[in-house]
């Protein structure tokens, strides 16, 4: 009894000491799990390290980009600015240039009016001059009847002398809208002697028209429309007076004259007001009876 008590003591023993050897021992499979677990690890670990590097990466990358932008940001906004500093100097220069050209044609104006005033003056003043008496001049032969010979009479003044072309301008216009019909073709007439190479000359010329034909006289008015279109054949008064002429050949029973008056204005200045005036004269020859 007792020597079989033992043997299984001996038998538990055995039992254990074969567990410890399969679990510590050196080449069981736990051991191998083990040292596969530990490499895991170290694997895991590596891959923790690498992450926060690219992580730090990124953050300097960031921080980089983030620099990067706010230089571009700054420059695209000195470029905008300097951009805007370009338009505004460029604006102003064009003012500038807008003002300089003004003063220059103002100065260009009033230069040519002061030529003509110069001109009208040297015209005028061998008239307003007495002829010189020579000494020698021999006296004057008395007439029959023993009385001298009466000196030859003093040239008329001119009513022009020393007027400006605006002057003597707006004297003639007062007429006109006065209704003062011979004075206004006078007055015009006398600008136009005096000042022919006036930028109003064309216009003048148009008002003698008009003043005849205010006046009754459509014939003269005729004439006077004829020299606006041959002398001033570029000038703006041409196509007006194209109509004013119809109208006038109207008021004479001219109307196939008329129709051919108005028709060259709606051919030669479509886009004229007196293209337009015309076209309506030309509605009412088609529907006057004849």
């Amino acid at each position: 009894m007792r020597q079989h008590v033992g043997r299984s003591r001996w038998a538990s023993v055995g039992v254990a000491t074969a567990t410890w050897l399969a679990v510590f021992g050196g080449g069981g499979p736990a051991v191998a799990a083990n040292r596969e677990h530990q490499q895991m690890m170290a694997e895991v670990r590596q891959l923790q390290e690498q992450n926060q590097q690219l992580q730090l990466a990124l953050v300097n990358l960031a921080e980089t980009l983030k620099t990067m932008n706010a230089r571009l940001d700054a420059q695209a906004e000195a470029g905008r600015k300097a951009a805007a500093d370009q338009r505004l100097l460029a604006e102003g220069l064009a003012a500038d240039l807008r003002v300089v050209r003004e003063k220059i044609d103002d100065s260009t104006v009033r230069l040519s009016s002061l030529a003509q005033e110069i001109d009208s003056l040297r015209a005028t003043v061998p008239i307003l001059a007495p002829a010189p008496v020579s000494p020698e001049s021999p006296a004057p032969v008395p007439a029959e009847g023993g009385a001298p010979s009466a000196p030859p009479p003093a040239p008329a003044p001119n009513p022009s002398a020393g007027l400006s072309p605006q002057r003597l301008w707006e004297q003639a216009y007062a007429d006109y809208a006065s209704g003062q019909w011979s004075l206004a073709i006078t007055g015009f007439e006398t600008f136009l002697r005096t000042f022919p190479r006036s930028e109003q000359a064309d216009k003048a010329q148009r008002y003698i028209g008009e003043s005849y034909s205010l006046d009754g006289k459509f014939e003269q008015a005729i004439a006077a429309y004829n020299k606006v279109i041959t002398n001033y054949a570029a000038s703006p008064e041409v196509p007006l007076a194209y109509y004013k002429r119809g109208l006038a050949q109207v008021r004479l029973g001219q109307n196939d004259r008329a129709r051919e008056s108005w028709e060259t204005v709606v051919k030669m200045f479509p886009d004229s007001d007196a293209a337009l005036l015309a076209k309506q004269g030309l509605d009412r020859l088609a529907r006057a009876p004849r």
